[in-house]
Formats: structure tokens, sequence, C-alpha cells
């Protein structure tokens, strides 16, 4: 997902992702005398009669809606499973009775607890049947294993329906011209997309996968499933059906053996780790080696990101602003990073000292405790970023998102891991299908956090084992920002613009967003700063052709890519940069006006604003482009200008695109829908680029 308009960043969604996707196969074989499948509801979770209790039981920070108790939970989904061989295309055959079955996620690993969570319906099943594979796309041919690996955007959603990192290899080989067509031509398949429908390309990497796998031969089970963050109940509400009729269309010809039980449910899986308590704290600080400095092999990155100092933290909008915006800017002198206009910094932040400490009172753990982690499996990688040994503080603080809004994973493993009946009954309701509407009232509506889950389920949360921390908690994903500076402007430096994200739901306690309050908190004045970061390529390209005028349409914090943009074109002596700006009030949030109106002093920059309520009736930046239409079209046509937009993705962007076509109908003299087809040109040739987030 891409962040809220508040927020000047990317927002490694999902989520809002959110995000991922999943391609689920299974070879053809020849037909087998139909048997019964084994769908949800065959084998109920055992559990307490109804309550009428509203839950929590008493709980004075806020006023509740009661969450109706009492509707039972369908079993997991269960399905063969196997392997294949590592080889390119034709697809390996089954062997024996074992039908093969592979999850491949498409995404930052973790990032994603919807996708793990479906696939984990498809594996409660004994390993002395079959051999369980969830692993990640990169590394595998697209005949590997019966799940192929599809998705929308991936860490950094940049709403132009690209495939996520670990997904390019595979997607470049999918696409490979010289595929025959009859590739896959023995393999089913169904594909699984996680998705916000607030972009236009909702869901496009699913989409474009789905017919790819036709194209090579493959047989579609079911047609592709496109989950939605933006859905009330959450992507769920498409993928639960969904997956009803998928294991109906694999269980029918491959029923499971007579002799084969299903996990029994409600019992949770072992943990992926263990964690070894140590008795005496470790001699060598082996936690701050993890985040020390830069890699010398190569620049700063997520394994190895540079400790920056903070050298500003400046608040730029007016006392009286509904909203605290700050200008941070950060040393990266030695760092080795580089960036050029239209690049993003990655920041890792970390949970408030008060949260953490009522994490450890809630589960009981000791914050100086330290312990080193196991895997249970073979070939299983602990997390990266996680040093060895390691305290439950520094886990707890950097490490484990307890200030994230849990997903209905979460619940369904806090039910098998709670000793507690009433607790346990309420958590199964929500773990159900049946409960989503009682878990979006309860949890998604007021954003309610992991932590105060916990507080909410004292019983089962001070009887958590350790060892399912990692488990049951996401890890803190690193927020993306806008780099708002250009080295050629201001060498050894990197300035970021954030929207400090506050708002209020029906809980007492306002919602914060962990990244952009616990950058606010940082002041320098105080003593040292270091803050760890990294960069990566963004989604805006600026042309490398000199004399090319560029549009650049940026209200709000979307303007940030833009100042980075017009300082290194400055520098470099461009001056056809025409700059749209909207924000409220001039005096509020008129980000950088001294710095623009000193760029038009000097005929490097061509300024249009919009301030929309400083005036009875309101005026956005989709006005001024309209009022400045024949300037527009004749920078777009005559001069062959490439077209920027940066901001919210609810109306501006269409907003923006209707004004566009209707400047093209009215200076170019087209019709309506060669209107559309010249924008659609300037899109498909990257003349017009966008960067919008939900």
């Amino acid at each position: 997902m891409v962040p809220p308009a508040r927020l000047r960043r990317h927002s490694p969604r999902a989520s809002l992702a959110p995000a991922a996707v999943a391609a689920a196969a299974s070879e053809r074989q020849k037909a087998t005398p139909p048997a019964p499948a084994l769908g949800p509801g065959m084998q109920p979770i055992p559990r307490p009669p109804p309550g009428t209790q509203h839950w929590p039981p008493a709980d004075d920070r806020l006023v509740r809606t009661p969450c109706p108790a009492g509707r039972g939970p369908r079993a997991s989904l269960p399905a063969d499973a196997g392997s294949r061989k590592s080889e390119p295309i034709p697809a390996a055959r089954a062997s024996g009775s074992c039908l093969p079955v592979q999850f491949l996620n498409a995404g930052d690993p973790g990032a994603h607890p919807d996708a793990e969570h479906a696939a984990s319906g498809a594996l409660r099943q004994p390993d002395r049947h079959s051999r369980r594979c969830v692993g990640e796309a990169e590394a595998r041919g697209p005949a590997q294993g019966a799940w192929l690996p599809g998705a929308g955007p991936g860490l950094l959603p940049r709403g132009q329906g690209e495939p996520p990192d670990n997904m390019k290899s595979f997607w470049r080989f999918i696409f490979r011209r010289n595929l025959p067509s009859t590739s896959l031509c023995q393999m089913d398949f169904a594909v699984l997309g996680l998705g916000d429908s607030s972009y236009a390309k909702f869901n496009f990497v699913a989409k474009k996968l789905h017919r790819r796998l036709l194209q090579l031969g493959g047989s579609a089970l079911l047609p592709v499933c496109l989950g939605d963050d933006q859905h009330e109940l959450g992507p769920d509400a498409t993928i639960d059906p969904w997956l009803h009729d998928l294991w109906e269309k694999v269980l029918g010809p491959h029923p499971l053996p007579l002799d084969l039980g299903l996990s029994p449910p409600g019992i949770p899986w072992p943990s992926k780790f263990t964690l070894k308590f140590l008795q005496e704290v470790p001699s060598t600080c082996s936690e701050e080696l993890c985040v020390a400095g830069t890699d010398p092999q190569g620049p700063p990155s997520e394994l190895q990101p540079f400790l920056a100092a903070m050298v500003t933290n400046q608040r730029v909008t007016g006392p009286s602003h509904f909203q605290d915006v700050r200008l941070i800017e950060f040393d990266i002198t030695g760092s080795g990073v580089s960036f050029v206009a239209g690049d993003v910094v990655l920041i890792q932040p970390e949970n408030t000292a008060s949260h953490v400490q009522q994490f450890c009172q809630a589960l009981g753990l000791d914050p100086d405790q330290h312990f080193t982690l196991q895997p249970r499996e073979p070939g299983v990688p602990c997390p990266a970023r996680l040093p060895q040994p390691c305290s439950i503080q520094r886990l707890v603080s950097q490490y484990l998102d307890i200030a994230s809004v849990p997903r209905r994973s979460f619940f369904e493993l806090l039910a098998c891991l709670s000793c507690h009946e009433l607790e346990r009954e309420k958590l199964l309701e929500f773990s159900s299908a049946q409960g989503q509407e009682e878990l979006c009232e309860y949890c998604t509506r007021p954003r309610r956090t992991v932590l105060e889950v916990l507080c909410d389920f004292p019983h089962t949360a001070g009887a958590i084992p350790p060892d399912y921390l990692l488990d049951l908690i996401p890890l803190i994903r690193p927020r993306a920002f806008s780099i708002a500076s250009s080295l050629l402007a201001h060498p050894s430096r990197l300035q970021i613009l954030v929207a400090v994200v506050q708002y209020q739901t029906r809980l007492k306690e306002p919602r914060r967003g962990l990244c952009s309050n616990w950058l606010a908190s940082l002041d320098p004045g105080q003593g040292p700063v270091r803050v760890p970061l990294w960069v990566r390529s963004g989604g805006l390209t600026f042309p490398k052709t000199p004399d090319t005028p560029v549009i650049m349409v940026g209200p709000g914090t979307g303007v940030a890519p833009f100042r980075a943009a017009i300082q290194e074109r400055v520098a470099q002596g461009e001056t056809g940069n025409v700059l749209f700006f909207g924000c409220r009030q001039r005096d509020q949030d008129f980000y950088w006006e001294a710095e623009w109106k000193e760029l038009q002093t000097r005929g490097c920059l061509t300024l249009v604003t919009a301030f929309s309520r400083e005036q009875e009736q309101k005026v956005y930046v989709q006005h001024r482009l309209r009022e400045l239409g024949p300037l527009v079209w004749g920078l777009l046509d005559l001069r062959g200008a490439h077209f920027y937009l940066a901001g919210n993705a609810k109306y501006m962007p269409a907003d923006v695109s209707d004004a566009l076509t209707s400047i093209f109908q009215e200076e170019g003299g087209l019709s309506g829908p060669a209107a559309a087809a010249y924008l659609a040109r300037l899109q498909r040739t990257l003349r017009f680029q966008t960067e919008t987030w939900a």
C-alpha cells in the first residue's frame, strides 16, 4: 500500500500493502473416480457454547460497540502438498499419491500475512504424506512448483503496477517471448492477488500473470481472486469464498487418502523458531554491530543501514494549522549513499519506550533477558536484521510491530495459544469466517493495535510462549519517504518532508503513525540522534535530455519529490520547470515559499498556486491546470514536456486526468476518444508519471 494523504511517504502496506500475490497450480492427472471434497465446515472446531458478554468485559478507555458472540469458525482448508524438481519447463509430474503444491509469496517476506494465512490452510496435513513448501518467488522458475507467484506492488508500492523486487527475475522469465505457447499445458493454476482498489492499477500484476499463464497453456481452476484492502472486511471478504471453491476444484479429482487425518483444529503448528534464553548477559555487544555502519561491499541496505545523524527537525506548518509537518535533514557524510531526484529513503522506526514496557508487562517478559534464536526446521533462515544474541528489550522496541493493526491470522494463532475459556471463545469467533464483521467492528474500524488487543485478552497474553512471538507479531517494516533535496544543492545532506500522522477513532487514545511520530519525537538539539536509513530508486524518473520541460503537479506534501527535481535541474542549468502547487492557506502550509519565489525571480521556475481555503469557492490544482490550458498543451504537444503528478490517490489523480483530457480537446481540437488515447500514449511512453498513495 502507499501512504495516507497526511504523510509524504510511501507506505509499505499495505499495505496497506499490501500487496502480495500467490498463484496456485496442480499438475493435471488422468481423471480418477470422484470423491467427496473436504471443504470448510466438515470438521468444525470444538468450542464452548456461545457467550453473551461484550468483549472485553470491562475497559475504561473507550465506549465500545458490543461484539455479539457465538458463531463457530470454519475448519482450516486441507490440501495435499508436495515439491517439484528445480528444472525448467515442462512442469514436473506428480508421483504416487502426493499432489505437488507450492506456495510462493511475492513481496517482502512476512509483509503479507493474508497470503501466508491463505497458504497455511492448505498445509494443515501431516508431513508424512507430503512435503510442504512456502517460499519466495525470486529463485523459482514457473514450473518449479504448483504455486506460482504474482503480485501487485511489493515493499514499496508505487501505484504503477510493478512487480515486487523478489519477483522480478521470475517476471522477466515468464514473459520471455521465446517460451512456447504449450509450456504450461500440463498445469492447472489459480492466482490470488492482494491489492488496494484506491490505485488505478489495482492488482495489475495478478491480472497480468493470470493472462500470461493462460497464454502459456495453463488451465485456470478459477478466475483470478482480487483481494482488496479497501473492502470494509479486508481481503478475506473475497479470499474466503475463493479458497472454498479452490479446494473443491483441487480435492475433487485428488482426494486425500483415507488413512490421512487433518491436523487437529485449534492446535497451533510448531513455532518457526525457538528462543533459547541465556543465563548470563553476553560479554560482546553484538546488538550494536548489526547496524553500526555501512556494508564495505556496497551502499547501505536494509540488512546494513547507515546510522545517519539528524541535523535538524523543524516544523514547517503554522502554529494554528491542523497538522504537524516536519522538514528533517540528515548528515550522510561517509555513508556511500547516492541518489537522484525521484528516489526514496527508507527509515527503520522504533516502538515507544512506554509501549515496550507495557508489552513486556502484559506478557510477563524480562526486557533485560538475552536469548538466541534457532529455527525449528533446516533451511529456515532467522530474521536477517536480528542480532544474535539479542535482548527482549531490543526485540520488542526495534523488531516486533506491536503498534500495527492485527489481521485475522493473528487472532487465529492467539486462539490456539489461549487457555482461558472466555477469551478463547471470543478469539475463535474473531478468527472465523462468520465473525469478520465483529472483528472489523472491534479491531479494523477503530484501528486497535496488537498491544491493545493483548491488553484486552490479559489471560491469553500472559500465557503466550516466547517461541511464538515471531509467528504472532509481524516485524516492523521500514517506511519510505520521497527525498526532498538534491545532492547537487545540498552535498552530504538528505532531506525529507514528513506529515506527522495522528487521528481520532472511537477509541479514547489517538491513533498515531509509528514512524512519523517517532521521527517527530527526536530532538537533535538535546544531543546526538542517529536514524537507520538507506536509499533506493523510486517511482519517478526525470528526463535526461537537455531542454526537455517538465510539468509537476504536487499539492500538499506531494511536492516533496519535485523540490528534489527542481533543485537538481536548476543546478544542471535546466529552466523549463513548471510547478503546480496546492495547499489550504498561504500562511499555514505553503512549503518552501521563499525558495520557490527566489527561483521564479531568477527565471528558473514557473510557479502556479492554488490555495483552497482562501476564498468561498475552493480552488484546487486541477482548476489551475484548466485555466492555463494553452500553456500545458503547448509544452506537452509542441515541446515534448514530461508531466508528473504526486499526491493523494482518492480524488486528485482522476480530477487532474480529467482536466488534461479537457485541455487536449479544447486546446488540441481532439475528440473525446482521441484525447483519451493521447493521455494513454503519454503514460505508455513515461511522459506522464504518477506517484500517489491512499
